[in-house]
């Protein structure tokens, strides 16, 4: 049990004991004691003033005195201030915690089952590579899916790819027009970016005819329409939907390109899912559950022959769930795949994680899937993120100035190479690594740069991303994350053969309580990162234990330390705080160097 829920559990229990008055402990609000105040937790009392009919300083002495009566091996004393009772936890706690967990490397991994959840990520087009969008949410989705297994759930990884439709079909004209039977092979390119070049040619093309048009004295609106490579394009897609074999020959083997280089791009970034599906085989999902949608009254059709639900009682809008035709919309399709992963599944929770602008687009899935009465419904959850941007603005796939993923993997790579080489030769210590060991080392702190700077936002906001800001081994970042843990690393080599016998108490010095607070800390920040899907909460934890261990050590020897059991205590310390990061960074994906 962590320290504020017994800070809780005794606050409840002691309320009830001295007034008659019973409160859950989840009621009671407790934070970590503000620097400038003596204490280790805060419970905040206004809450209990008007019910218990005590003033808050009254409130604060009768509680604190009753506390430090009642549990002597934990409390050691109070200060009330203001409606604040602050309470100082003795260091026998802190130091008998730090003797249990120094040595358990599974410290702060829940081992309580808690349901099963699948999490939705990536969900790439095939008409163009990954790119810095992508890489935000295939971290994000990883990510979560391990901080929720961390926190007790059985996960379940999917990705939902986008292989048809009109964006494919213009890659596909574009290539019948221009390439003149090339190949990736052919041309020595990833596959993926080779089908996205020809996404590029066709905008380029259509483009042109429209300005032809449109100086010929058509509508630029007209134009749009008219151009004949969008026409082309339009056309290819019926024949698609008719199955022309021609057509699906080339469709599917351009996928095929494009689906090999995805493969290498998530090798690279370590992103990996238990199940993909693809649109192609989703897309007349749901037309089942639009018939009987309509015989519950849930739909209704209008004259033309199209399906609507009427979302505006909900406060949204009317929405069409199938076109006049009788072909379906997108919405249409993820109400089927909704209905077939949680047969397939049966999970209690299933997250999408997909940018903010497809708020509006969840928010109607969800209601039309409760309103059909579907088990999967109450467990959808849209993880919604902000927009990645660069100082220059905003990225567009359609004009080929996008972010792309691979090349900047392979720039933060290259970034850490020049300043970890140029570290190490100063130190004279090139030669002490193989050049496999290097190559290995520069990939593991670009990715890492990478990944924590892009997780250590808030999902929910919008973040610039600076790849030079990224890799400062200084800043709130991921290399100074690993370099405390390669600093740690070394020190624990240079005293391999420490005797971690039990310690007698001793007094805690205020930076050593400091990290062991920070450390007993993990598994509630594992489990609030875990219930409000929000890996940034691993980061900022992550880089405010690696600012306290760093800030003890530059004051604090621990090979020269007073004595021995204070240098066992800061080797356990050392320890615990090395395999802590090792296990938060591995939440994030990011893997940590024995040496920098």
């Amino acid at each position: 049990m962590s320290v504020v829920l017994q800070v809780k559990e005794f606050a409840a229990s002691a309320i009830k004991d001295l007034y008659g008055f019973e409160i859950a402990p989840s009621g009671i609000l407790v934070n970590a004691t503000k620097p400038e105040f003596t204490g280790d937790y805060t419970i905040v009392l206004f809450a209990f003033v008007k019910q218990l009919k005590k003033s808050p300083d009254v409130l604060g002495q009768e509680l604190g005195e009753y506390l430090v009566k009642q549990h002597p091996d934990f409390y050691t004393s109070f200060n009330v201030i203001k409606g604040f009772l602050n309470l100082e936890i003795g260091d026998a706690y802190w130091q008998a915690f730090t003797q249990k967990e120094y040595s358990n490397t599974a410290y702060g991994i829940a081992t309580t089952h808690k349901g099963k959840v699948m999490v939705e990520y990536s969900s790439p087009n095939t008409n163009k590579p990954l790119h810095l969008g992508h890489l935000r949410n295939n971290f994000l989705g990883w990510s979560i899916a391990e901080i929720l297994k961390a926190n007790g759930n059985d996960i379940v990884k999917t990705c939902i790819v986008n292989d048809r439709g009109i964006h494919i079909c213009k890659s596909m004209i574009a290539w019948e027009l221009f390439a003149n039977g090339a190949t990736p092979a052919s041309t020595s390119t990833k596959g993926d970016h080779f089908v996205g070049d020809y996404y590029v040619k066709f905008n380029d093309a259509y483009k042109g005819q429209v300005k032809e048009l449109v100086a010929g004295g058509m509508t630029e609106e007209l134009a749009e329409k008219e151009a004949p490579i969008m026409k082309q394009a339009q056309q290819m897609l019926v024949d698609w939907e008719a199955g022309k074999p021609e057509v699906m020959k080339l469709w599917k083997e351009m996928n095929s390109w494009v689906y090999e280089g995805f493969d290498q791009t998530y090798k690279e970034i370590g992103s990996d899912f238990d199940k993909i599906y693809y649109e192609s085989n989703t897309y007349l999902l749901g037309k089942d559950l639009v018939e009987k949608g309509l015989e519950k009254g849930v739909f209704y059709q209008k004259e033309d022959g199209s399906v609507w639900i009427d979302l505006t009682g909900d406060g949204l809008d009317e929405k069409i769930v199938r076109r006049k035709d009788g072909t379906s919309v997108y919405i249409t399709q993820d109400i089927g795949l909704a209905e077939m992963k949680q047969k397939e599944f049966n999970a209690d929770q299933s997250i999408y994680v997909v940018g903010d602008e497809q708020n509006y687009h969840f928010k109607v899935l969800k209601l039309i899937c409760q309103k059909l009465g579907l088990p999967s419904a109450d467990g959808i959850y849209h993880l919604s993120y902000g927009m990645v941007e660069l100082p220059t603005g905003k990225m567009k796939s359609r004009e080929g100035t996008v972010v792309d993923a691979d090349d900047l993997v392979a720039e933060l790579i290259n970034d850490a190479k020049e300043t970890t080489q140029a570290k190490l030769e100063e130190r004279n210590a090139l030669k002490e690594f193989s050049q496999e060991e290097l190559d290995q080392l520069y990939k593991t702190i670009g990715l890492g740069a990478l990944k924590f700077f892009l997780l250590r936002v808030d999902p929910k906001k919008k973040m610039i991303f600076d790849p030079k800001e990224s890799i400062d081994i200084h800043g709130f970042t991921g290399p100074f994350v690993q370099y405390t843990y390669a600093r740690i690393r070394s020190i624990l080599r240079k005293e391999a053969n420490a005797n971690f016998a039990t310690l007698s108490t001793s007094e805690l010095l205020p930076l050593e309580k400091d990290v062991i607070k920070h450390l007993e800390q993990f598994a509630d920040t594992i489990g609030d990162a875990a219930n409000e899907h929000d890996p940034s909460k691993i980061a900022i934890y992550l880089f405010n234990l690696a600012q306290a261990f760093n800030t003890f050590y530059n004051k604090h020897s621990i090979s020269n330390a007073e004595s021995e059991d204070k240098k066992q205590l800061r080797l356990q310390l050392a320890q615990l705080t090395a395999q802590t990061i090792k296990t938060g960074m591995g939440l994030l994906g990011i893997q940590v160097p024995e040496r920098m």
